[in-house]
């Protein structure tokens, strides 16, 4: 049989069955309960008997898909996740930052879903629903009411789940089949990934994020085959005390966090002794996301704060890792390859064309071949099977890479030489502080790139005055770069409104192709000789 999110959670149980699995918030209260492997197996095992009662009352044939639409914060979401997959359906899940129900509809139809599982929250946008709809359930019955088949037999090639992109494509994600195949690679890298520091340490965690997204079914996939114990904060994102209380009170010995999140940590803590402390004796602080500042990376490795790197994406899962640590060696932005068997990536450089400049060193482009095992469904791969990330990196030595951003944050100007939007982005946010809340680099095609920018709160008055300050503060940055790399005028920056950048659906990233197609005349009276 293969190694499943569901034979895992059996071995744990069995393994150490009184081991914490879970430690959930009371509401009115500042304390966890205690939730076991044993419970947990046991709550699965009821939430699945119950879907599948519901679903077979319905005419609903197992290996149906049936959408979850709920927040993926909760115990009770990890219950009602498990339980459909363990009564033999395939989840696709959505998140409550995909809000449309016109964008939910669309992607069921797309996978032949029979049903939908939401929360209360979107009760009154399903009163016209052609599909049948169920409120999320927390079950509680006896379990001699069990009405459950044996696990479920799967071949490599079964979807196990959908996700999608947390980024949108023609105003809607695309979809993400994971096959059970894919699965069982993403276990491997993850028991790797989530091993305890020490031997026969049974780690304590944090929820990291929503688990209709991948990271965190990641992270509970690998501590599921450690045994380690997840914490549900009482808040997502939770607050630095929130996280000091984690630790004094759930003994929280591994911190997992969105880098964007950890960020704010490590600010606060250049303030707050305690919080400081806290972060110095935790085993390791694992983030994903976003890269950390160099200034705040550089300033954590010096105060002994653990750090360690995971590059991944939807499509894949987690595929390359820093060393770890806080010695010379762990510097987390040289990433490698993880060290699973059956992972195959190449690092392809990324043609010049004309022979024009690419950039100081050589770009790399992170693809995966078709025999790796987390090789995304052929529905997301190239013609010749591979599948193509668009990040890139260069080779700082052998086998460590250092990410210089998307391919799409490389725009080529109207030479067709290439510039790295990104890099201008962090520069202005860095040189500009509070003066922008928000800022997107675009100029495809154009002899220079345009900076947008959302003025921060109170910078708001005079759009004229912010350019120029911003253009004085980046100067130093842009005077070293190539010709058609600056921004050198004030009329290269257009200053708009908080908000009015167009955004991913998901994340609220920026999408920049659509700045440039939203602002077209403007940028063209730009360049107007």
């Amino acid at each position: 049989m293969l190694e499943t999110h569901l034979t895992l959670l059996e071995t744990s149980a069995r393994r150490r069955p009184s081991a914490l699995a879970f430690k959930v918030p009371q509401p009115g209260t500042s304390t966890w309960r205690n939730i076991t492997y044993q419970q947990f197996l046991a709550d699965v095992e009821l939430t699945a008997s119950y879907w599948a009662r519901i679903f077979r009352e319905a005419d609903i044939p197992q290996r149906s898909v049936i959408g979850l639409w709920i927040s993926g914060y909760s115990y009770e979401d990890v219950l009602n996740i498990y339980g459909i997959s363990r009564a033999n359906f395939i989840p696709q899940l959505f998140s409550l930052r995909l809000s449309s129900a016109e964008v939910i509809l669309e992607l069921l139809a797309k996978t032949d879903a029979k049903a939908l599982v939401y929360e209360d929250l979107f009760e009154s946008a399903l009163r016209t629903w052609p599909l049948p709809i169920y409120r999320s359930a927390v079950v509680a019955a006896p379990r001699s009411s069990l009405d459950l088949l044996p696990l479920p037999a799967v071949q490599s090639h079964d979807l196990a789940f959908y996700f999608h992109t947390s980024g949108s494509t023609s105003g809607s994600p695309k979809l993400v089949p994971c096959s059970y195949r894919w699965l069982e690679m993403t276990i491997r890298k993850s028991s790797l990934i989530c091993a305890p520091k020490e031997k026969d340490r049974l780690d304590v965690v944090v929820w990291s994020g929503s688990m209709c997204h991948i990271f965190q079914n990641f992270l509970l996939i690998g501590h599921l085959q450690h045994n380690a114990c997840t914490i549900q904060p009482v808040a997502n994102p939770f607050t630095s005390s929130q996280l000091v209380e984690m630790v004094h009170k759930c003994a929280l010995s591994r911190l997992n966090i969105f880098g964007s999140f950890l960020s704010g940590h490590l600010q606060n803590a250049r303030h707050d002794a305690m919080l400081l402390g806290v972060l110095r004796n935790l085993d390791e602080v694992l983030y994903s996301g976003l890269p950390l500042p160099h200034e705040e990376e550089s300033w954590a490795y010096s105060q002994g704060i653990r750090l360690r790197n995971v590059f991944g994406s939807t499509e894949v899962g987690a595929m390359l890792v820093s060393i770890g640590g806080c010695d010379a060696d762990a510097e987390a932005r040289l990433l490698r390859p993880a060290d699973a068997e059956g992972v195959e990536y190449r690092f392809v450089p990324v043609d010049a064309t004309g022979g024009g400049h690419v950039s100081t060193a050589r770009l790399l482009e992170l693809t995966v071949l078709p025999e790796s095992g987390d090789c995304p469904d052929a529905s997301l791969r190239h013609a010749d099977g591979t599948f193509h990330t668009g990040d890139l990196f260069i080779e700082v030595a052998p086998g460590r890479y250092v990410p210089q951003g998307r391919d799409d944050d490389w725009i080529k100007s109207e030479s067709s030489l290439r510039c790295n939007t990104r890099a201008i982005e962090d520069n202005a946010r860095l040189v500009c502080g509070p003066l922008i809340s928000e800022c997107v680099v675009v100029g495809s095609a154009r002899p220079s790139p345009v900076l947008f920018v959302e003025p921060g709160v109170g910078a708001e008055a005079d759009a004229e005055k912010l350019a120029r300050e911003i253009v004085r503060r980046a100067r130093p940055f842009h005077a070293r770069r190539y010709v058609h790399e600056r921004i050198t005028s004030p009329r290269m920056v257009v200053v708009v409104p908080r908000g009015a950048l167009p955004r991913t659906v998901t994340k609220g990233n920026i999408r920049r192709k659509a700045v440039e197609e939203l602002y077209k005349a403007q940028i063209d009276a730009i360049f107007v000789q």
